[in-house]
């Protein structure tokens, strides 16, 4: 039986940004061209930044999730994993906002890392008509050494 203590109920914590997140034309030009391509000229936006946008845009900073986690950001977070679903085109000069929650925190045992909590949160970016463009499923790992 395993006698670990319950992770924090977070599960339902908004993570509804307050700011838009403008891609621009010459940041987006600038990262197209690091990866060795042009950008496009109908004004759509390189798809990473599916993952720069939800992630700065969302209301809550990398130590804001962790401290909602009861989690010491020097204890080091690691992405687990991102995926994203598309429904429509990032565009350049486009004013995005984030909306998003916390979906599930797990605490488990791992043979490498000793006790951990998944976590784990969804981004939607919504475009000003308030068309979700996509929805981003984001996995992180939380090693929690106190516990080992």
């Amino acid at each position: 039986m395993d006698d670990l203590p319950p992770p924090p109920d977070v599960a339902g914590t908004t993570l509804d940004g307050t700011d838009t997140y403008v891609i621009s034309a010459a940041q987006n030009a600038t990262l197209c061209r690091s990866t060795g391509v042009e950008p496009n000229a109908d004004g759509s936006a390189h798809p990473i930044y599916y993952y720069i946008a939800t992630q700065v845009a969302m209301g809550k900073s990398v130590a804001g999730i962790c401290a909602t986690c009861d989690f010491d950001i020097a204890d080091g977070p690691m992405m687990g994993s991102s995926g994203v679903v598309f429904s429509g085109r990032l565009n350049v000069e486009t004013p995005y906002t984030v909306r998003g929650e916390i979906t599930g925190l797990v605490r488990k045992r791992s043979r490498k890392l000793g006790v951990m909590d998944v976590l784990d949160y969804r981004l939607r970016l919504i475009d000003p008509a308030g068309v979700q463009v996509l929805e981003t499923a984001n996995i992180w790992v939380l090693p929690r050494k106190e516990l080992a």
